[in-house]
């Protein structure tokens, strides 16, 4: 049966707030825009900067967006194929916490659930994207695997674009209150969104294979493309950029897609940094991929760009916290497992609370 047209255009609109749904034209790329106090990785014969239209909004490298917003009311009237398959999933994300891997000194690498992930690296503390908090459009599925009131003192945060999944107003200023010397690293455009949040946030925002000035000797982080969009009111689009991390020290680097659907950023990324060790690939929200899959990734095509990017262990996320789309909630996570032979690296096991870097692999047949 038909979802009403009063309820899908409900869920349109919703879908629009939540998800930063763009709607714009093709346009023609005219400039190039970055960050002058930040320094480029790649030299200005590799890279002009980060492309922008003419009228000022930041476009995708590969891929111009094709969708409108009938597409979304498409989607919104269409029937769910899965939906008996969806609403019978019983099944969870395993989670796991022990309270002692937070207060020791080891590097450690912990999924919270959909985008945010809790890291330590030769003792700072980094935290991405971080949503920790249910509203009125947005409830967990699977818990939260560590209690708010045994949150560390966070000294990074890490936030790769604007939709309300990844910036979280309330988030955001939990944690400015439990250390308000929390460094923000993003992309550009984000501070004119998040400014007054807290008093006197020290923000940087880098455009793409831009490198942030960081005190912490030995450890680079450098903002890298995605194939996305932003926009979080009504007059904003892709008025600020999005993008995902790329972290070094020295020992291991972590790649962190952020939101992204397919494309040839994933080799250029490789190409520009070099191969990383763990990376953190989103594999959910992506049916239907007719209309997906400008912006999300599915867990094949994902697997093919952990290729591309000849990674060592493919840890996924994204999927498994909220309900975002048409697929169950597990379901990306069996398509991994069905495709695990196509993987060239180890995959992690996803467990909330975890430390990843610990390297639980599920190895190939």
């Amino acid at each position: 049966m038909k979802k009403s047209y009063t309820f899908a255009l409900f869920a349109a609109v919703t879908f629009l707030f939540l998800m930063g749904y763009n709607v714009l034209e093709k346009e023609s790329t005219i400039d190039f825009v970055y960050n002058p106090e930040l320094k480029t990785v790649l030299s200005k014969t590799e890279w002009k900067g980060t492309p922008i239209d003419k009228k000022g909004r930041f476009t995708n490298l590969h891929h111009s967006f094709e969708s409108s917003f009938g597409d979304l009311l498409k989607w919104q009237l269409s029937k769910n194929p899965q939906k008996r398959e969806k609403k019978s999933e019983d099944r969870r994300l395993i989670s796991t916490f022990d309270s002692l891997t937070i207060q020791g000194k080891d590097d450690y690498l912990i999924w919270l659930g959909h985008a945010s992930f809790l890291i330590q690296i030769n003792g700072k503390v980094y935290l991405t994207d971080p949503l920790l908090f249910d509203n009125t459009f947005l409830k967990r599925e699977s818990p939260m695997p560590l209690p708010l009131e045994k949150f560390p003192a966070i000294d990074y945060l890490l936030i790769s674009h604007n939709h309300r999944d990844h910036l979280d107003a309330k988030s955001l200023k939990f944690l400015y209150e439990k250390n308000s010397n929390v460094k923000i690293l993003t992309g550009l455009g984000i501070a004119e969104i998040i400014k007054n949040w807290g008093d006197n946030l020290e923000i940087q925002e880098a455009g793409w294979y831009q490198q942030y000035n960081l005190k912490e000797e030995g450890i680079q982080i450098t903002y890298v493309p995605s194939r996305h969009w932003s926009r979080r009111g009504l007059l904003d689009q892709n008025k600020s950029l999005w993008g995902g991390f790329y972290i070094q020290n020295g020992a291991y680097s972590i790649y962190f897609m952020g939101d992204s659907g397919h494309g040839l950023h994933f080799q250029e990324i490789t190409s520009a940094l070099g191969a990383p060790d763990y990376c953190l690939m989103g594999v959910g929200a992506f049916k239907p991929e007719w209309f997906m899959s400008q912006a999300h990734i599915s867990p094949t095509d994902a697997i093919e760009a952990f290729n591309l990017m000849e990674g060592k262990y493919f840890i996924p996320m994204h999927f498994g916290t909220f309900d975002l789309s048409d697929e169950p909630r597990m379901e990306p996570w069996d398509l991994l497992l069905a495709h695990i032979d196509q993987i060239d690296g180890d995959l992690i096991e996803p467990i909330l609370g975890k430390n990843l870097l610990q390297k639980i692999a599920f190895s190939h047949p």
